[in-house]
């Protein structure tokens, strides 16, 4: 495949070469090397030597062809998707609590065969969410973005919110950074623990509401993405989320009161915000 992209480099931007653009773009360098080899960059409509500079407002075409991808295909679900926001790369969809991102084997019920649907062709996973948690998942269209977005998710770029609904909300500082790091549990293979061999992993968070029944709605931001870290992060402070059947020993049977809220990033092969929120009305806590 050829994947094409077109921008316009920003007016507000000092001149820089081309080949610290594509950097700036967070473009690989496998690919950076191919597109010198093959004059595959274009500036103005003409080539232009990677140590000579790109201006303001001049029109940038880079032409990829040497892109691959390893990752499976995801059969269709004939279910579609819950789409908050689209374009020509990417697809943000609100997955449904008690349903998985990916299958595995055969499996036909997940949000990325729901995207499958949708698209008409199997997907690229970015990122995951937690079975139980619903909300905001992005989706790559087409493999030539996503070691973008997984550079955007390592250098920080890349920023997800969420919203929970927390018991013990006494226990909660109006705002305030748990920095613990997580590891298995060697009693339970499906949960995960602090423990000093851990995982490095912070979460921010943010109490906005608190109930009159002890309980708080809180927004939290993630600064690494391990497994069940806001669950595990939270239940440390004694402020475990409703309705976590893991880790809420007050666990009755309610749905988890997580939703992944908003997803900021950059959108790959451009200098533009992205900045999706999940509708109000379909928040579920």
């Amino acid at each position: 495949m050829v994947y094409h992209f077109t921008l316009f480099y920003p007016k507000n931007l000092a001149a820089m070469s081309v080949n610290d653009v594509l950097r700036k773009l967070l473009i690989p360098r496998k690919w950076r090397h191919y597109s010198r080899i093959e004059q595959n960059v274009k500036i103005n409509g003409e080539y232009r030597y990677f140590n000579e500079e790109i201006f303001p407002g001049d029109q940038i075409d880079i032409v990829l062809d040497q892109v691959e991808s390893a990752q499976q295909k995801y059969p269709a679900s004939g279910k579609l998707p819950d789409v908050i926001y689209e374009d020509k790369n990417l697809l943000i969809i609100n997955k449904k609590k008690g349903q998985k991102t990916h299958p595995n084997l055969d499996e036909t019920t997940t949000a990325l065969n729901d995207c499958a649907t949708y698209l008409g062709y199997s997907p690229y996973i970015v990122h995951r969410l937690d079975m139980l948690t619903s909300g905001l998942l992005l989706i790559a269209k087409n493999p030539a973005v996503v070691p973008i977005l997984n550079r955007e998710l390592t250098n920080k770029t890349f920023h997800r919110d969420y919203l929970a609904k927390v018991d013990h909300a006494d226990k909660l500082e109006n705002q305030g950074t748990i920095d613990q790091p997580i590891g298995h549990d060697p009693d339970d293979q499906r949960k995960r623990m602090i423990t000093p061999d851990g995982l490095h992993a912070v979460t921010h968070y943010q109490v906005l509401k608190r109930n009159y029944d002890g309980s708080a709605i809180v927004r939290l931001t993630l600064e690494t993405g391990r497994t069940h870290q806001i669950r595990v992060h939270l239940a440390s402070l004694g402020t475990p989320i409703i309705g976590d059947p893991l880790y809420n020993p007050n666990f009755a049977g309610e749905e988890l009161a997580l939703d992944a809220y908003e997803i900021s990033l950059i959108k790959p092969f451009s200098f533009e915000k992205l900045d999706a929120k999940l509708p109000e009305e379909k928040i579920q806590l």
